[in-house]
């Protein structure tokens, strides 16, 4: 029993990891096949465009061209640009507050990086001890926040309307993800959308979502683009973002969190852990049978009570004793005798 339960365990993990590397390749074979032909476009574009510049500008070397767009995306890795758009500043307060943000959250824009020897050392301890705080606020918050939105309302309703409490989480967690999904992805795309003028609506969607997943490519940075009069309040914007990004990366959490505590998932995750079986019995398994075969079993109150033995009243047993001419003193009757010796 215990070595069918070990190679059971061995092949379904096996599975999983030839599933995962294969969900890899295919993901990477289709970004491939995608982005390929646009990197060729680009690399081409930029090849005439660099002999276009050196044919009208003799005086110009190659060597010294070269010299200077490698200057020039050194300077654009680490967050400084060399076009004439001279207003942003990375590292004043804000924009270090947002800075600090991405790295504690772990989104890491990659738009701005410490320039100094000073500030990478200091990056590196401060995120050694703010990354395990921030997990643990989250932690903590998405905890409480789990317990109010999602595990009491469908206790409530479970008791309520007597549903199938694995239906109800499964129509709660969708409900719950539609409204995260509008609040947190579609209206602020919207809003960066009106905001941002060189985005479109895809683009502001993708960014929403690269940012609250905590993938944070870096490729759209809200304000970067921006001109002392596209955004005449500059701080205000970068300090709204950052708002907006912890927020939503809480409600992100409730959701993961909420779906991670279905009882499929739990059933269908005993497949891959090796763990003792009456563990998650009594926290997955009996909840989808006995909520699935409630409604095919009689009440247990009813049930009780076919059962109960009949209890003769104290006035019952009188009415027999007199019935016989006898006299005895009252005693509990377990059934519908009494005893017949005095």
């Amino acid at each position: 029993m215990v070595i069918g339960r070990i190679r059971d365990w061995c092949i379904n993990f096996a599975l999983l990891i030839v599933f995962y590397i294969l969900y890899l390749v295919i993901g990477a074979g289709i970004f491939s096949a995608i982005e390929l032909p646009y990197e060729r476009e680009l690399r081409q574009e930029l090849k005439v465009a660099r002999q276009d510049f050196l044919s009208n500008n003799t005086c110009v070397s190659d060597a010294q061209l070269e010299e200077l767009l490698a200057r020039a995306l050194e300077a654009s890795n680490y967050g400084v640009s060399v076009l004439g758009n001279d207003t942003i500043r990375n590292w004043d307060f804000v924009s270090a507050l947002f800075f600090t943000s991405t790295v504690l959250t772990t989104t890491g824009y990659g738009h701005s990086v410490p320039l100094s020897n000073v500030g990478k050392a200091f990056c590196i301890f401060y995120s050694l001890i703010g990354i395990p705080v921030t997990l643990f606020f989250l932690s903590a918050i998405v905890e409480r926040l789990v317990e109010l939105i999602s595990r009491r309302p469908v206790s409530y309703f479970h008791r309520r309307w007597a549903m199938s409490r694995p239906n109800l989480a499964v129509i709660h967690a969708t409900l719950l993800s539609i409204v995260m999904a509008l609040f947190f992805i579609f209206i602020p795309a919207w809003i960066f959308l009106s905001l941002e003028k060189d985005w479109n609506f895809l683009e502001s969607l993708y960014f929403c979502f690269i940012s609250l997943t905590t993938i944070g490519l870096g490729d759209y940075v809200p304000g970067e683009t921006h001109s002392k009069e596209d955004n005449p309040h500059p701080h205000l914007y970068r300090l709204a973002i950052t708002v907006y990004l912890l927020l939503g990366l809480v409600c992100v959490l409730v959701v993961l969190e909420t779906c991670y505590e279905l009882p499929q998932l739990k059933l269908f995750r005993r497949r891959f852990y090796k763990e003792k079986v009456q563990e998650l019995d009594s926290e997955t398994t009996n909840i989808i049978s006995h909520d699935q075969l409630s409604d095919q079993k009689p009440d247990p109150a009813d049930k009780m009570a076919t059962q109960l033995p009949v209890i003769s009243s104290v006035s019952q047993q009188a009415d027999t004793l007199r019935q016989n001419g006898t006299s005895t003193p009252y005693t509990p009757a377990s059934g519908t005798t009494v005893n017949e010796k005095l």
